[in-house]
């Protein structure tokens, strides 16, 4: 069975994780919309910028 995330797109998760633990993880374009407090919201962060980088990421479900 092929993986559905790459590794090192785990590995831009972490460090989105590590930074909202920080309190240096910010929300926005330009990181303007404050700093983000949700485990959530990091995650999303992390794989949005994985894919950003062209990193094998399952592509976002669209609401019904």
């Amino acid at each position: 069975m092929a993986r559905k995330y790459s590794r090192s797109a785990s590995k831009d998760v972490k460090s989105a994780m590590l930074r909202r633990k920080r309190g240096t993880l910010k929300r926005g374009k330009g990181g303007r919309g404050g700093r983000v407090k949700s485990r959530k919201q990091a995650i999303a962060i992390g794989l949005s910028e994985a894919r950003r980088k062209g990193k094998k990421v399952p592509r976002k479900r669209s609401s019904r």
